[in-house]
């Protein structure tokens, strides 16, 4: 939602909504389910390339899976500058995304079967945040944050050890899966020019 859309008479927005790319419908459609992570790797870093094909947001792509089927729930490219909203970064729309479709707020509710977080980006201090609330049981990732902030991404005040504090809480972490490739995408990016977009507090900085 843009300013020029918001109404100016209401106290606050009513609600909160954002769109996905008009791509996005018909990628999730052609994925096809996979027991071999390294293919649910694939497909999330091929996410965030189209969404940097298309010019529908930044760099980062990430789903949710079943870890034991490797069927897709959801998938989440990152929304920040398009919609306006600071929140929207690809895990963050992934794990909305998948509790809304499953209809529930914790995805290790009695029933489910057992989620993964697979991202093209090891997560920021947001991110980071949200996983273990989300339930998911396993977190994946490609390139390092490191990666992120060689093109100027701003990733946040991260603890050093958040794998181990992740694994502390039962959630498993995989990294550096196929971080060339998903690498290769976040410099693609900068090189179109893409926004880099940081706290303005931080830009400021002397």
């Amino acid at each position: 939602m843009s300013a020029s859309n918001v109404d100016l008479n209401s106290f606050q927005p009513e609600r909160i909504a954002f769109e996905l790319p008009a791509w996005i419908d018909d990628y999730c459609r052609a994925y096809s389910r996979s027991e071999v992570p390294e293919a649910r790797m694939a497909y999330v870093i091929g996410a965030a390339a189209k969404n940097v094909e298309q010019g529908t947001g930044g760099p980062f792509a990430a789903g949710i899976f079943e870890i034991d089927t490797g069927a897709l729930v959801s998938l989440g490219v990152n929304l920040v500058v398009p919609q306006g909203l600071s929140i929207l970064h690809a895990e963050m729309v992934a794990i909305a995304l998948a509790q809304r479709k499953l209809g529930v707020h914790e995805l290790s509710a009695e029933g489910l079967p057992g989620y993964e977080l697979v991202t093209s980006t090891e997560p920021c201090a947001m991110c980071f945040g949200a996983i273990p609330w989300s339930g998911v049981q396993r977190l994946v990732t490609g390139a390092i944050s490191q990666d992120a902030t060689d093109i100027g991404f701003d990733e946040g005040p991260k603890p050093d050890n958040w794998v181990e504090a992740l694994e502390q809480r039962g959630i498993r972490v995989i990294r550096e899966q196929q971080r060339v490739a998903a690498r290769t995408i976040l410099q693609a990016y900068a090189d179109r020019g893409g926004p880099i977009y940081s706290p303005s507090s931080i830009r400021q900085r002397p």
